[in-house]
């Protein structure tokens, strides 16, 4: 019996052995002793494992589920990563106590030049995140979160304002369940129209005055109207989910990873076709170095090459004249190399376009340009 315990601690024996042996144990004072010393050495041999869920394992088991059995209404494309976002915030915000739905938190973004921040709390991040996402289930037909009698779509920024303004008392956790409700709504809506509502237009309202800011209308002229086919604004979604997600983990001391690669390939990329039209609209403001020419709308022009390195990583080419310009390589004149999870705290305007670039080769001024146009897709 003594020469089994070793296998028996490794849970290495045959069941008829285990039993013999746990008969044995019950009886032999010497033997339990030996037993417990080799199963606490045994404990030691597996190395410290985090706690935390990989943060694809939830993309994964579905992958392998639906692979087996198809759903009958899939989810489209486009709006996994959304799905994606919704379904791991809501897991951090399922294991936070009462108490840490109060916690401060101050949302970052960027205006014109510099930094800004607003103080809030959890639950008031929560209240932000629906109210925003209230425009994408308007444009699916669901009702609005801020009331029936609320006027038109509203700029992302007043409808949040309108939202926190609108309670009696401070968002708690109570919150929570309309968030979630909303997102699984969008989610099944978005399912049962199918891949074609992808070009259904999001209208975000109108652009506000110069000292706000807001993706894809930074620095745009007050009443310019702001729209986003749905298919780019279920990853708009999903990257604020994503954003936020990340200042609620670091207000109550939460570990939090970035989402899976190809989820954050589209954030990247969306960001990235938003830059020529940003950078119009700062050069317009005289917040941007002049063109240097006239170029064609389908035509090459001066580009930018942006190489995002690491997770959701890629190459593009950003026109610097016009956003109707086509980026070029042949007419390439600097290089910009940034981690993909930089890059997109840029441009949720977490990080200084001043710090952001690992590595610039060309044109000062058009790398400074695009910088800072990147930081100007941020808003609250």
């Amino acid at each position: 019996m003594k020469s089994l315990l070793g296998a028996w601690a490794l849970a290495a024996c045959s069941a008829a052995e285990a039993t013999a042996v746990e008969e044995h144990l019950g009886g032999c004072g010497p033997c339990a002793e030996e037993a417990l010393r080799l199963r606490d050495a045994v404990g030691l041999l597996h190395p410290e494992e985090s706690l935390d869920l990989d943060p694809g394992l939830r993309t994964r088991v579905l992958r392998s589920c639906l692979g087996r059995r198809p759903p009958r209404i899939p989810v489209p494309e486009w709006a996994v990563p959304y799905d994606a976002e919704s379904a791991r915030l809501d897991a951090l915000l399922r294991d936070i106590g009462d108490s840490e739905w109060h916690a401060p938190v101050r949302l970052r973004w960027f205006e014109r030049d510099g930094q800004v921040t607003r103080k809030t709390t959890v639950a008031g991040i929560i209240a932000h995140l629906l109210a925003v996402d209230g425009l994408v289930g308007l444009a699916l037909g669901l009702e609005d979160p801020l009331g029936p009698g609320t006027p038109g779509p509203q700029h992302p920024a007043h409808r949040t304002e309108a939202y926190w303004h609108a309670s009696h008392f401070p968002p708690t956790r109570a919150v929570r369940g309309p968030w979630r409700d909303q997102a699984h709504e969008i989610i099944r809506t978005v399912s049962f129209a199918g891949d074609g509502s992808g070009r259904l237009p999001v209208p975000y309202g109108t652009a506000p005055p110069p000292e706000h800011g807001a993706d894809g209308d930074a620095d745009a002229g007050p009443g310019q109207k702001i729209e986003l086919p749905l298919r780019d604004a279920m990853v708009d979604r999903a990257f604020e989910c994503w954003i936020h997600a990340g200042d609620i983990a670091e207000a109550v001391h939460y570990p939090y990873e970035p989402p899976a690669p190809g989820h954050l390939h589209h954030m990247i990329d969306l960001a990235v076709r938003m830059l020529p039209g940003t950078l119009a609209d700062r050069r317009r403001s005289g917040l941007a170095t002049p063109s240097r020419g006239l170029v064609a709308a389908g035509t090459p022009g001066r580009s930018l090459r942006l190489e995002i390195e690491g997770l959701g990583g890629g190459e593009w080419f950003i026109p610097l004249d016009s956003p109707a310009a086509v980026g070029s390589a042949e007419r390439e004149v600097a290089h910009v190399a940034l981690d993909g999870v930089e890059f997109c705290r840029l441009a949720a305007g977490h990080v200084s376009p001043v710090e952001a670039a690992a590595g610039q080769d060309g044109d000062r001024e058009a790398i400074r340009d695009v910088l800072f146009a990147a930081a100007s897709l941020s808003r609250m």
